[in-house]
């Protein structure tokens, strides 16, 4: 009897414990480029510093990545092969998104952060890589499918092709204006947006005009134009300005640089323009006395 009694509390603990056996092992992911080689697998797993059978590993399709990407980026730029991989690790509640790159030249940690809450993820861990440098506009295609495995949850198909949008459209305006200062644009405008719940296209229009003056930036009609379409679909999207805010604090705090720059850069303008002024008037003294 005594030993039907510590079988079935043995039992017991064991059924109770499973749930979090399979919850630790689905909370770390792995998801590679489905055309890399079995070489370069390792080379990513190192420099994700994790060993194969302690994450779940899944592999992402030039296929997927298409049907986010086509009709955003030039073709060449799709290309043929999946060859971005991720590592994706859930953290504690209102930790934030962190995100870290290798071989990824077109895209920034900044921007993969903005385009993530725009899908719909949150704390979570990321690592963006390659085994050769790649513009990295694919890999958010698999950071996505990471997450929704890791977490069990259903990432909306307009979010996440908005996100794909988001990412693209920053990824230009960088080339134009300067990466930071294009993640900052974007990521203070979407703020904006969905703390105001602006719908409007032309309010939208003046956010997106207001904060470029902020931040020192001049935007032709046609970047405004792009932004302004970007933001009609997030205003639609079920985002909060909260869960906005606590998942990209660490992000912003790089980010709040570019606008302490932009302010210190028009002080000393301001400074050179006052000598100027200045010396002017001291000429014109001289000459004049």
């Amino acid at each position: 009897m005594k030993k039907l009694i510590s079988m079935l509390i043995i039992t017991s603990i064991l059924i109770t414990l499973m749930p979090l056996g399979v919850l630790a092992d689905q909370a770390d992911v792995v998801i590679f480029g489905a055309d890399i080689t079995q070489s370069q697998r390792q080379e990513m797993l190192k420099i994700f510093n994790v060993n194969e059978n302690d994450v779940m590993i899944l592999t992402v399709t030039n296929d997927e990545e298409r049907e986010y990407l086509e009709g955003l980026v030039p073709e060449q730029q799709i290309g043929t092969r999946a060859i971005s991989s991720a590592y994706v690790k859930l953290a504690p509640k209102n930790s934030g998104i962190k995100v870290e790159t290798y071989n990824i030249t077109w895209v920034t940690k900044e921007m993969y952060a903005n385009a993530m809450v725009t899908a719909g993820i949150e704390d979570a861990e990321v690592i963006a890589a390659a085994p050769f440098k790649v513009s990295g506009t694919a890999a958010l295609t698999g950071i996505m499918k990471a997450f929704e495995k890791a977490s069990g949850k259903k990432l909306s198909q307009e979010a996440k092709k908005t996100a794909s949008e988001e990412l693209v459209l920053t990824g230009d305006l960088g080339e134009e204006i300067g990466k930071d200062k294009a993640a900052k644009l974007v990521q203070d405008v979407k703020k904006q947006v969905v703390k105001q719940k602006i719908k409007n296209p032309e309010d939208i229009r003046n956010v997106i005009k207001k904060i470029a003056a902020e931040l020192d930036i001049e935007l032709t009609e046609e970047q405004i134009n792009q932004i302004m379409d970007l933001m009609k679909r997030i205003s639609k999207l079920d985002l909060d300005i909260n869960k906005i805010s606590k998942q990209l604090d660490k992000i912003s705090s790089t980010l709040g640089d570019v606008k302490k720059t932009v302010e210190e850069n028009k002080g000393l303008i301001q400074k050179i323009l006052d000598a100027i002024n200045h010396f002017l008037r001291w000429l014109q003294n001289v000459f004049s006395s």
